[in-house]
């Protein structure tokens, strides 16, 4: 079965990076550019691993990350951040993050982090 990815940034740029690398891979892969299409996807997709971005305008990470959590504890979060702001990523992990990656990030780690969670 095809594992589906839903990649969560403001970035256009990091986006089109993001699914490119995962449509290699052979994954199924949604873009948001916001939290409120984050949701609506998660919403109506079946969602395998989410990678959001901290710093997105309007509903930031850790909002969509509080929603993500309380509706769909399942699905596995991977933040990214451009700062390595400690507090951040540590309330992010006590959400239930499972993991975060600093930009600019080593796309292969990125890329192996989630074949390895997805493949668990």
């Amino acid at each position: 079965m095809v594992k589906h990815i839903l990649i969560v940034d403001d970035q256009l740029g990091i986006r089109l990076l993001l699914e490119e690398v995962f449509l290699q891979e052979g994954y199924k892969v949604s873009l948001a550019s916001n939290g409120l299409e984050a949701l609506a996807t998660v919403e109506k997709e079946n969602i395998d691993g989410i990678l959001l971005d901290m710093k997105i305008p309007g509903m930031d990470g850790i909002q969509i990350l509080r929603k993500l959590t309380k509706e769909w504890s399942n699905t596995p979060v991977m933040m990214m951040t451009a700062y390595g702001e400690l507090d951040l990523i540590q309330e992010s992990k006590d959400l239930g993050a499972v993991a975060y990656f600093i930009k600019p990030f080593d796309i292969f780690e990125v890329r192996d982090a989630v074949r390895d969670l997805l493949n668990k």
